[in-house]
């Protein structure tokens, strides 16, 4: 698929952290309740760390205690969905729609939410903005 911000390989490495590109580009998953967004109730959109997409509000994150960031839902069209057959396990793979970036992977088990999905975010796929207008560092 062609995606709006292509980079060479070299070129993702020279702009990523070594963690950043483990997970962005290479579908890496960090692990469970280390990630700074998993618990932030701090309001605003989270983007895609790679190429700053806005893929999220956090309007539409819950606690859903699986130990990375979960949202019901993403932004219309900002996200790409493939088939994840790895690990021996069938699951939906979600990666960002503008450069392709790795984000996790979203689950039919989001039970309460107004979709019923749970859209499980690695925290270091993403950064958050404050809301237009706020002040102040976002956490």
């Amino acid at each position: 698929m062609a995606y709006n911000v292509e980079k060479s390989d070299q070129e993702w490495r020279d702009q990523l952290t070594s963690e950043e590109y483990a997970v962005l580009r290479q579908a890496g998953t960090e692990r469970a309740f280390t990630g700074e967004y998993t618990d932030t109730e701090t309001p605003g959109t989270y983007h895609c760390r790679a190429c700053q997409a806005e893929l999220f509000t956090s309007d539409t994150k819950f606690h859903s205690g699986c130990g990375w960031p979960s949202f019901y839902q993403p932004i219309s069209d900002t996200i790409e969905y493939l088939e994840d057959n790895t690990l021996g396990m069938r699951r939906v793979e979600v990666r960002c729609a503008n450069c392709g970036s790795h984000l996790g992977h979203v689950f039919p088990d989001g039970h309460g939410t107004p979709t019923g999905d749970r859209y499980c975010i690695n925290s270091i796929s993403l950064s958050l903005a404050p809301p237009s207008g706020a002040t102040g560092p976002a956490d």
